[in-house]
């Protein structure tokens, strides 16, 4: 619901395109409905899923407002809300129906987190909810770490590589490994609990995993595949390459005990909301007590576009935020 005069900033999707499409406009500030709250946003994460709604891989109506994550303070409460209050400091994931990349952001109340007397910064609050929330569900939900395991992630120095080094050895992980696409990012990489961080195409020589999880897609997936040991999962999560999809022989799995095994937290916050904000507060307590460590880089919100760019380019290293209030 929105409010009738009440007007907002907001970066829009106006068409589909390269970054140069997003636009900074203004329109009406949303209300909450029952179940939900406001959040004045100060600081929104940019992520890959935004870039992907921006050229059109995701259906999405058009204008769009992008935005999966937020940090700020509430600013309403909808019908049934109990346990959260107007000027409360959150993180939130936004992801269900977007909206992140305005002053104001409506989302589900189950996938809020406080942060009353966490001493967590805005700035670093917003980094947690998706790529931190993504971490341990996909270790622990999907891959069923166990204990002494060993892990394999593709793209170790980027946003949520950088979380799921960190917490598979919060879930009890042995060997943690990371791959790179380049040289100049493999020292990023290895202060995010990795035990050894190696280039992609150098990937043959790395042993066997319990666990392989997999953004990257193209030969990057096939390569993980094959690293693999008896009983290993493959969690894929993303196919930031572009490249073609990846055909896995169903007969494969069967002959070599191997699983395969997708993740979207999109689609995961929508079928269980509770579940995803469970860990999305387990995400930002372990921030707080300095188990995780997120690596943020601020850029106003205006300049959207350019972070849009980076993230395209795979010229980040840990995390972009967009600074809305200031």
């Amino acid at each position: 619901m929105n409010s009738s005069n009440a007007q907002m900033k907001a970066v829009t999707i106006p068409e589909f395109g390269d970054a140069e499409v997003l636009r900074v406009d203004t329109m009406p500030i949303p209300e909450p409905g029952p179940g939900q709250v406001t959040i004045d946003v100060a600081y929104a994460g940019a992520n890959f899923a935004e870039v992907l709604y921006r050229r059109g891989v995701v259906d999405v109506p058009l204008p769009f407002v992008p935005g999966i994550e937020v940090a700020g303070r509430i600013r309403a409460v909808g019908a049934g809300v109990e346990d959260l209050t107007a000027g409360q400091p959150v993180a939130a994931l936004t992801i269900v129906d977007s909206g992140g990349y305005a002053e104001v952001a409506v989302t589900s109340a189950d996938l809020v987190a406080p942060l009353d007397g966490l001493g967590i910064e805005m700035g670093v609050a917003a980094a947690l909810p998706s790529n931190s929330t993504t971490a341990f569900l996909v270790l622990d939900r999907v891959a069923r770490i166990e204990p002494g395991e060993s892990v394999l992630v593709h793209a170790a120095a980027g946003g949520v590589g950088s979380q799921l080094g960190q917490a598979a050895r919060l879930l009890g992980a042995g060997r943690v490994v990371g791959t790179v696409g380049s040289e100049a990012k493999i020292e990023t990489a290895k202060r995010f609990g990795y035990d050894e961080v190696i280039v992609r195409d150098r990937l043959a020589d790395a042993g066997e995993f319990d666990i392989v999880v997999d953004m990257v897609g193209g030969p990057a997936r096939r390569a993980g595949l094959d690293r693999l040991g008896p009983m290993g999962r493959l969690v894929v999560m993303g196919n930031a390459s572009g490249a073609e999809d990846v055909a896995i022989p169903a007969n494969e799995l069967w002959f070599t005990n191997k699983t395969v095994s997708g993740f979207n937290l999109a689609a995961f916050s929508a079928a269980f909301p509770k579940a995803a904000g469970r860990t999305l507060r387990r995400a930002v307590e372990a921030a707080a007590k300095g188990d995780l460590r997120v690596q943020v880089e601020t850029l106003p919100l205006e300049q959207a576009a350019q972070a849009h760019r980076r993230i395209e380019a795979g010229a980040t290293t840990g995390k972009l935020v967009l600074d809305v209030a200031s």
